[in-house]
This record gives structure tokens, sequence and C-alpha cells, in this order.
């Protein structure tokens, strides 16, 4: 139980990381080889794709902080199977250069290692999210 409590504590972590700009509590909840991957065709939106090491995920989420803000988050499932969660969520997001907020679910899948988060695969409405930006 100490397990599953402490990976979902250190996930909360990284979403009010998230939340509030701070890219290196975000950074620190990642294990020094852990990636992300947000999902979707590389060839519709840039942005997609896997993203790994500290010093790139540093990269990665200062880039993403600067144009997408998190205005809020409702955490609307949480499942955890040994060392993977997979957590569904309403997301309300800014888009930082016209000031536009848009309502999204998210679902991310979580692997952890060492204590900390080893792979984040993140399923978003990409299709949303070029539309925003466009």
């Amino acid at each position: 139980m100490a397990q599953r409590e402490d990976m979902l504590a250190l996930i909360r972590t990284a979403y009010a990381a998230r939340g509030d700009g701070d890219v290196e509590g975000l950074v620190a909840a990642f294990h020094p080889d852990g990636h992300f991957t947000l999902m979707g065709d590389k060839g519709a939106l840039e942005l997609t794709g896997r993203m790994e090491g500290h010093p790139t995920l540093r990269g990665a989420f200062t880039q993403f902080t600067a144009t997408f803000g998190f205005e809020s988050r409702e955490i609307l499932a949480e499942l955890v199977d040994g060392d993977r969660v997979a957590v569904h969520s309403r997301v309300l997001v800014r888009y930082n250069p016209s000031g536009k907020t848009f309502s999204t679910e998210i679902l991310d899948l979580f692997r952890f290692q060492d204590g900390k988060i080893a792979e984040l695969i993140e399923f978003a409405d990409t299709a949303q999210i070029k539309a925003m930006i466009a």
C-alpha cells in the first residue's frame, strides 16, 4: 500500500509543479533516464514524440509550460497495478500566446523505477491542440 500511495503522491507533486510552471520540480519527479512521450502524429503536430533524460525533459517542459498553462486539473480516475499507474484527468488549459482557454481530457500512463517516474506516456486531444495553436 505504501508504494501505491508513494507513486500517487509523486504524480500529484509532478502535476502541481506542472500547474505552477515549476519545470525543475517537474523534472525532479523523473528518473534521470526517464522519458516522456506525447502521443500523436509528429507530421500533424510537431510537439508530439518522445523525450528522454533530464536535460531533454527540461527543455521540452520549459517549452510546454511557456506555451500552455494548466489552469486547473480534476483527476477523474487513478488505477495502480504494480509499478504502473494510469491517471485520467480533465484539464483547463491556457494557450499563453493568445490567452485562450479550453477544457480537455488527458490520459497519462506512468511506469516507476527507483521511486521516480521512469516513463510517462500522455494521450491528449492533439487535434484540439493543433486547432488552438493554428
